[in-house]
């Protein structure tokens, strides 16, 4: 007779902290799919709700606040560990492994980024090398998911693409972008797997782009031109205070483009095909995807016309 193993067990949930970001809504969601038991740590009930539906289980909390992780953590055997870049994430995210660590979880699914090191140039960089550090000193099993450059970062640009621009401060960089379904795919292959335990990944989608790629892909959706603009470090700065982005985060953003034009993310690799069984997402899935998000009234009227 075979035994389930411990990790597998349905009345052991996983606990997936960050369940309504850009990866986590993905893994409640595949997690979900497959029958697995899943607990959703947030910090706006009704904002979950809205992203996640009525019917997942709720932990209510906060990564700063010790006692709420304790409860969220309570007879989960996996923890996704996922964060907003923020400057207290090494402060969250180490309380949140030592909680697991406490509680007796099993394994610790760690999201982290390409490029992660103590002592990076890029802030979130650091950020996620002190964390696995911490990580691997606590001795739990765990896996770390180090993903490359978010297509939906391109969404931010959404505006400007409707007026024909793509500006980005990305220079003539090639940049091996990935859908964040891809990263949540793996994630959800590895809590449900076994044989990752120790394993760190960089996730990249297949192929590496550029600016004007990004621009060529989106006029032949739209069907009409939008050009590339590479722009310098600060006029992208101003453009991400303006729109409200903290000074923080709008230099740690700035930071990360300067590392992609050195070469940083310009390879791509094979462990969302190895590890998913399926090739990723390319940029033409993901316009294609959202091209509603980069359409004018008169793209949609030009669309229905031409039907």
């Amino acid at each position: 007779m075979t035994t389930t193993p411990p990790d597998h067990r349905p009345t052991a949930p996983v606990l997936v902290t960050g369940a309504t970001g850009t990866v986590g809504r993905h893994v409640v969601d595949l997690l979900r799919r497959r029958g697995v038991p899943v607990r959703a740590f947030v910090r706006d009930r009704r904002r979950a709700v809205a992203v996640l539906g009525t019917d997942v289980d709720l932990a209510v909390g906060d990564l700063g606040d010790r006692a709420s992780l304790d409860a969220a953590v309570s007879g989960t055997r996996q923890v996704f560990l996922a964060c907003v870049n923020d400057p207290r994430q090494v402060a969250w995210e180490t309380a949140a492994i030592d909680a697991a660590v406490d509680a007796g979880v099993r394994r610790v699914v760690k999201l982290s980024a390409r490029g992660a090191r103590t002592a990076s140039p890029v802030a979130f960089g650091d950020a996620h090398g002190r964390v696995e550090e911490h990580l691997r000193g606590r001795g739990i099993a765990h896996v770390v998911l180090r993903p490359g450059f978010y297509l939906t970062n391109l969404l931010g640009a959404a505006d400007a693409v409707r007026q024909g621009i793509l500006p980005l401060p990305a220079g003539a960089a090639r940049i091996a972008v990935i859908d964040p379904r891809d990263v949540a795919e793996v994630a959800v292959a590895v809590l449900a797997g076994a044989d990752h335990d120790g394993r760190t990944y960089e996730l990249t989608g297949p192929a590496a782009v550029t600016g004007d790629d990004v621009a060529r892909e989106l006029t032949a959706l739209l069907g009409r031109r939008v050009d590339y603009v590479p722009v310098t470090d600060e006029v992208a700065t101003a453009g991400l205070l303006a729109a409200g982005v903290p000074a923080w985060s709008a230099r740690g953003t700035v930071a990360v483009f300067g590392e992609l034009r050195r070469g940083a993310q310009s390879e791509a690799s094979d462990v969302v095909r190895v590890v998913t069984g399926r090739e990723p997402r390319s940029l033409a899935d993901f316009l294609a995807d959202h091209v509603a998000a980069f359409r004018t009234g008169d793209d949609a009227l030009a669309t229905t016309a031409g039907r």
